[in-house]
Order: structure tokens, then sequence, then C-alpha cells
């Protein structure tokens, strides 16, 4: 897809999202108030009620990261067209409706309106919606369905630049098609917010000793400035935690088991078809009826369509018993270190349970738990909420 093709489908999709709801009518005099509970204050945040004996699970997933980004584009593979659409990285759920939305119009080009998808993670199915609203029939292949897939694994979240600062091989057009991509992903979701789709809007909240810079990382500057939902940093006595900073940000999460259930769902409503089949070489394609197939198999293209690129970034995430008085996120601790295996520890409340995380071993391929950083997370959690003060109460 070449430059004006996507700032001509950039510009339709502002269009839909941002003149059809103002059509025909004057701008309001006043400010519109939302409606809803008010922020509840730093100092009165419940701790994590955090314990061994409280520990459910502990979940492992592999992240698909390619040194150069994402992958979406076309290719030719006998009688049959792949558009490929993989390599998000941890950004999957942040970037899947985006990069389907792309990898959809690709396939506008195609004289058939029957496609395959190969993969059924959140890229695999939001690719499959994007190609039938444009009306295609569409039939998912894969080798499991949700709740078994790499993205029933993640912490999910607002998180498009995830991994990207790590890549070597980007390109500014590389760089313009992450951009459309996060900001269709996000009023995909924003559309998605409530229960029904697991997308809530959360406080999170980063301690740190030190004063925090500002953010000028290279990863940030990717995204467009106005889905930036700004930063309050919060000084000693303003907050409960045991460092004596902290910031507090608007974050979007996602619960994936809720999320990946419900756009199945609607898949499925929309007359999608599944079918449970692992793909082990090229020529195993040509068996499809389709001529049209989108790849968004993630770690499945190293072997699959030989990307050497492909590298996994493993990460796990030990789940609490659920706590309903928990509505806020952290991340940092006592002792949280950084780097691609160290242990950043982070915590996000979902209805499934307490999410603890989280590592990102690079390279490592073992779906079994790293039980020396399982320790780390969930001591380093037990330190961090047992020295957070209990909040006030006012009569």
């Amino acid at each position: 897809m070449n430059r004006r093709t996507l700032l001509r489908t950039g510009g339709m999709a502002a269009l839909g999202f941002g003149f059809g709801a103002c059509a025909g009518k004057s701008a309001p005099t006043e400010p519109v108030m939302r409606s809803g509970p008010r922020p509840r204050p730093a100092n009165d945040l419940v701790p994590v009620n955090c314990s061994w004996g409280r520990v459910i699970h502990t979940t492992v997933g592999l992240r698909p990261f390619r040194e150069s980004g994402f992958r979406v584009e076309p290719e030719k593979l006998d009688g049959k067209t792949i558009i490929h659409n993989y390599g998000h990285g941890g950004g999957g759920m942040s970037l899947s409706w985006g990069t389907g939305y792309l990898a959809a119009d690709m396939a506008l080009a195609h004289t058939s309106r029957r496609a395959a998808v190969l993969g059924s993670g959140a890229v695999g199915i939001a690719a499959a919606r994007q190609l039938q609203r444009r009306g295609f029939d569409v039939t998912i292949y894969a080798k499991a369905l949700p709740p078994h897939t790499t993205s029933n694994m993640s912490l999910a979240g607002w998180t498009p630049t995830s991994r990207v600062i790590t890549t070597t091989r980007r390109t500014p057009q590389w760089d313009e098609q992450f951009r459309f991509a996060a900001e269709q992903t996000y009023r995909e979701l924003q559309l998605m917010n409530g229960r029904d789709y697991g997308v809530t809007w959360i406080d999170r909240y980063s301690a740190r000793d030190e004063i925090p810079p500002e953010r000028v990382e290279s990863s940030r500057r990717l995204l467009p400035s106005h889905l930036d939902t700004g930063r309050e940093v919060l000084g000693p006595g303003e907050h409960p935690f045991p460092l004596k900073y902290a910031t507090r940000e608007r974050r979007m999460r996602i619960e994936p088991s809720i999320f990946l259930d419900a756009i199945l769902r609607d898949f499925m409503l929309f007359g999608g078809r599944t079918v449970i089949r692992e793909f082990s070489s090229p020529r195993d394609l040509m068996s499809l009826s389709e001529t049209l197939i989108v790849n968004s198999t993630g770690l499945g293209s190293k072997d699959l369509f030989d990307d050497q690129e492909m590298t996994p970034y493993k990460g796990q995430l030990t789940l609490l018993a659920p706590q309903s008085d928990v509505n806020y996120g952290t991340g940092g601790g006592l002792h949280s270190t950084s780097g691609e295996t160290g242990v950043g520890l982070h915590m996000t409340p979902r209805r499934d349970g307490i999410a603890l995380g989280g590592t990102a071993e690079k390279g490592e391929w073992s779906m079994e738990p790293n039980e020396e950083a399982r320790q780390q997370i969930v001591d380093g959690h037990i330190e961090f909420y047992n020295a957070m003060r209990r909040p006030w109460r006012t009569t």
C-alpha cells in the first residue's frame, strides 16, 4: 500500500468517525458533562490482598516480535493471494483492528469475495471482522480457538508501543502505517467500551523514588498526540504507595477472555465459520478453496512462511483471586527491575482475578512458567502492598 492509499483510507476513516455524529448540528455552547462516579482520590485506594494463599494459577504466553515491526503486505503464492498481517509484538490487541483495516482494504483489490483467515487470536478475528464489513464471506482456520490462544494469555490493554521501542529496522513508511493502525484500533476499542466486550477505563499508578522525567522516549513519539490521555504527577503525601512519587494515567483495560469471546461471537453472528486445522507448510494452503488468504498466524509465520525475523518474547502472569474493591492498576515496586529479561512488576485487576506480571524473555520458546520470576513477581507485590497505606475515612 502506497502513501497515497494510506492517507486516503485514513481520511475516509476520520470522516466516518468524526463528521457523522455532528452533521446538521451546531456546536454546543457549553461543555458536555460526563456521567458516572467521580474518580477515587489517590489516598483512598484499597490495597491488593496479596498473598501466596490467594494465587489461582500462572499463565504463559509468547509475544510474536519482528525486528522491523508488524508485517502487513500482500504476496502471491501460486494461484493464491496471501495478505500477511502478523508480528505485533506485545501490541496485538492495541493494533489488531487497524492492521485488520489495512489488510481488508488490500483484499478489495482481489476479484473474489471469499476469504480465509489463518489464526484466531485478536489479530486474526479483528481482520476477519474487517473483511466482513467489506462484504467478504470469511472462514477462520486455526489450530485452536479462544480460550486456547496466545491472545488469551496476554495482560491486554492499550499498549500499542509494547516492544516497538526495541525494534531496530523500522522505516518512516512503517511508522506511518503504525500510527494509522494505532488510531483505528483506539477508536474501535472506544466503541466497545463496557462490560459486554470487557473494555473499560481505569487509573494506572507508577510509583518511584525520584521525580518522574518528562516522557520523551521514541516509542511514545510514534503515537499521535491526541491519543495520549495525559499524566499527573503525585508527590509525597498525595498517594498511598511506599515510594516518594507516583504518576497517574487513565488507561484502557481489555479483559482477554471476555473480549475474545465477544468478537468471535460477532464474527459468527455475521455468518463467519471456523475450521480447526493446522498448516505446516505453504503447500498445505493449496488445498483451501479460497484464493484469498489473510495470514495472522503470529509466531507460526516463522516456519509457515520462513520469516526468520520472528522472535518470541515470553511473558507470564500470576493471577490472584478476584478482589472487587480494587479498580486501579499499578506499575513498579520496591525492587522492580527492567530490561529484556528483568522482572518489571505490574498489576491489573480483572473479573477473572488480579493479574500480576511481568516478564519479557526475548528468544525464549518454553511454555513452562519461570519459577524464579514467579517468586519475584508475587513476593514483590506482597511487599509493595503490605507497605501501602490503608485508606483513610472521614466521618
